[in-house]
């Protein structure tokens, strides 16, 4: 049988542009060529579409392109994935983080194209990638969480802000609804920091989730697959600042990830299921990364964030809570494309008249 092509879809136009091109370059490296042909698409920071054999080769060779070059082929998204999905039985791998990659937007796009693609599908990108309304759903659900305000920029005023201030407390932290990678966070301490991190977090996004500080360890559990997902052993993050913010994360690299996580058997079997239950009330398909605080003295498990396409390098806590858990980085990247094949047959059969 020929090959199955992989159309590896990185860059886009979000904040998370890099992260993407990192996440992208060690797929590339990692993916096994005898069992799949790879073609490169590559989104650049102006939205412009690129089947991009010369990033692709950049990529391959551990650097990030500085900016994507067209290779002289056309630059519209659709035609783009159409032409790159004609080489033979093909699945698309969007290693996109953020807004206009993560969100439901190219998940959509996909669909309409009749392409398989790997993770999950519209409604769940969407929701879970805005941080207020899967707040919203998981609650309405039952799930643990953190005490949060959803917050339109129009609505912010004093007599807002001190409302926030007495239903929270200090410290909090302020968050753009929809970004990752820790952009655009900041923790207040006082109102003046408030009004600083709700200013610095509007310039990414109007909509805001306002949380209370948590005194609690941080604590991570990848999930992977389709009906019947399956949770890693749980990781836990020691962060190297004072939160686990962009800079810890990717500039200076001083977090600890503990993996396994120093858990009793019943707390880690606990937070499995947990993430399970909340990768199901989401919708979610083929592979998503359940954040949680655990409160040890009192609330235990509280669920911060579900990330359905997390970072994929081999030092990201998704692979190695795999790694752990007995699933090379090689075998998870053939496991997810296995699932978006049978998501795929199965949204068709669905779908079909």
């Amino acid at each position: 049988m020929a090959p199955i092509n992989v159309v590896v879809l990185f860059g886009g136009r979000s904040a998370e542009h890099d992260v993407s091109c990192v996440t992208a370059a060690h797929v590339l490296r990692a993916i096994d060529r005898t069992r799949y042909s790879v073609t490169a698409v590559g989104i650049d920071r102006d939205g412009q579409w690129q089947l991009a054999e010369s990033a692709m080769r950049e990529l391959e060779a551990g650097r990030v392109p500085d900016r994507l070059s067209a290779d002289g082929l056309p630059v519209s998204s659709a035609p783009v994935l159409q032409a790159a999905a004609a080489r033979g039985r093909a699945v698309i791998l969007p290693l996109l983080h953020g807004p206009l990659g993560e969100d439901g937007t190219v998940q959509g796009l996909c669909e309409l194209l009749d392409l398989p693609y790997v993770g999950s599908g519209v409604l769940a990108s969407a929701v879970a990638m805005d941080k207020v309304m899967a707040k919203d759903v998981l609650a309405r659900h039952g799930v643990p969480q953190p005490r949060y305000v959803g917050l339109h920029v129009d609505e912010v005023s004093p007599s807002r802000l001190d409302a926030i201030a007495r239903d929270l407390g200090y410290p909090m932290f302020v968050k753009p609804a929809n970004m990752g990678s820790s952009i655009g966070v900041s923790k207040a301490r006082d109102r003046d920091e408030l009004s600083t991190a709700i200013a610095f977090a509007s310039s990414y996004d109007e909509m805001l989730i306002v949380e209370e500080g948590v005194p609690g360890r941080e604590i991570e559990v990848a999930v992977l697959g389709n009906r019947s997902p399956r949770a890693s052993v749980p990781g836990e993050i020691v962060p190297g600042n004072e939160f686990y913010d962009y800079e810890d994360k990717y500039v200076t690299d001083g977090a600890q990830l503990l993996v396994p996580a120093p858990l009793d058997a019943g707390a880690a079997a606990e937070v499995q299921q947990l993430a399970l239950d909340i990768f199901r009330i989401l919708r979610c398909d083929g592979l998503a990364r359940v954040d949680f605080f655990y409160d040890e003295g009192g609330r235990g498990f509280l669920c911060n964030e579900v990330n359905t396409m997390p970072g994929f390098t081999p030092i990201s806590m998704y692979p190695k809570l795999w790694q752990a858990s007995g699933v090379s980085y090689a075998e998870l990247i053939d496991q997810l494309i296995d699932l978006a094949f049978e998501r795929h047959a199965r949204r068709r059969r669905n779908t079909a008249r």
